[in-house]
């Protein structure tokens, strides 16, 4: 009995033993458990940790300023310094654009041949380049040759810059400069379906939303003595296309196309340009050549010519800084700026050639107005995505 019982006091010794390590094995296995799933988290979150330690730096971070903007930085500071620029490219865009306009007006109420027209802006403009990069002034002209690649990438918004330029020009000489103005006013919204099929660019709808006021401003605005023909309209409607396409796929060369500026590739775009508008001439406009010898005969060889070598001058210049604009915006902002700047025009309207301003245009300029500040405020909180 002494030894059974010694026997079954020893067995319970024993289990009591075994659940105690049990209990220790596994309150060992549940820190381990425990520690590990620790590790695992941390593991996890650290990376999250560094890419948003990463974000939040390269928010923070100042924009890398051009060499413009280094030199306009020392005025306004270097955050201010992208703006200011980018309006200082607007505001020669604008005025050099006023000043075409108004050569351009006064050369088709006399000599209504826009292919030749047309022509002349973009063989001056070669010409231009060719001499300024001659000279040494490189930046200023083709910067540098091109690839074939490259050439590739430009000819097609070239092809579109210059079809839209005569289309535009065929659209004033068939019908009132006002139509073409107001059927243009749809830039915008060209811009912004081309931008998502060509570009895979999505325009925020409340961005969108506000463009709606411009064009109907600008609409209004300009919708004064209107005469209809269907070749004014089309033309017009074609250039609307066209300017479209060149805006994106010119954005695209430029997000492409490494070391070379816009005012490179607008160059480049009016090489190629001379190529398509020259030869309309012959096939379209042969009588233009009698024309040239009478209106010589009447104004004088100086007088013609420089009013042409002018306009051509000014045609270059304002579609350089509209491309240097390009390039520091989105497509569909720059549509944004093209059409608003037709309100420029109808105010040098009224100083230039006395046209009165009607009620219609004061309340169209003042929409289109409140269009723009609506779009520049909407723009800020829905951005449309930088182009890669």
């Amino acid at each position: 009995m002494q030894c059974v019982a010694a026997t079954s006091g020893l067995r319970a010794s024993t289990c009591a033993r075994a659940q105690q390590q049990r209990k220790a094995v596994q309150a060992v296995s549940l820190r381990a458990s425990t520690f590990s799933g620790l590790r695992l988290q941390q593991q996890i979150a650290t990376p999250r940790a560094q890419r948003a330690a990463v974000i939040a730096r390269a928010e923070a971070a100042p924009a890398q300023l051009d060499a413009l903007e280094s030199t306009v930085a020392k005025v306004v500071g270097a955050e201010n310094a992208p703006s200011v620029v980018t309006l200082g490219f607007i505001a020669f865009w604008y005025g050099l654009n006023i000043a075409f306009n108004l050569q351009n007006k006064v050369i088709f109420n006399y000599f209504p041949y826009p292919w030749f027209v047309s022509s002349v802006h973009v063989v001056v403009g070669a010409a231009y380049c060719i001499l300024a990069y001659l000279i040494g002034a490189k930046k200023a002209s083709f910067e540098r040759p091109i690839t074939s690649e490259e050439l590739t990438a430009i000819a097609g918004p070239a092809s579109m810059h210059a079809i839209g330029h005569v289309a535009a020009n065929l659209s004033f000489a068939a019908v009132a400069i006002s139509l073409t103005h107001t059927v243009k006013t749809l830039e915008p919204a060209f811009n912004v379906v081309l931008s998502r099929l060509l570009m895979g660019t999505s325009t925020p709808l409340p961005v969108v939303g506000s463009l709606i006021p411009i064009m109907l401003g600008v609409a209004m605005a300009s919708a004064a003595e209107l005469t209809f023909n269907w070749t004014g309209f089309l033309t017009a409607m074609m250039s609307n296309l066209t300017f479209g396409f060149r805006a994106v796929w010119s954005k695209k060369a430029m997000s492409n196309i490494k070391n070379l500026g816009s005012t490179a590739i607008y160059a480049y775009t009016t090489l190629i340009s001379v190529i398509i508008c020259v030869p309309g001439i012959f096939i379209f406009e042969r009588g233009v050549f009698a024309a040239i010898k009478e209106q010589v005969a009447l104004k004088g060889a100086t007088e013609f010519y420089g009013a042409l070598l002018s306009v051509g001058l000014l045609y270059h210049l304002y579609n350089q800084f509209a491309f240097n604009t390009l390039a520091r915006v989105t497509p569909v902002s720059h549509g944004v700026c093209n059409v608003v700047k037709r309100v420029a025009i109808i105010g040098t309207s009224v100083l230039f050639f006395g046209n009165k301003l009607t009620m219609q245009t004061k309340v169209g300029t003042a929409i289109a107005l409140f269009g723009t500040w609506l779009y520049t405020e909407m723009s800020k909180k829905k951005p449309v995505p930088k182009v890669a």
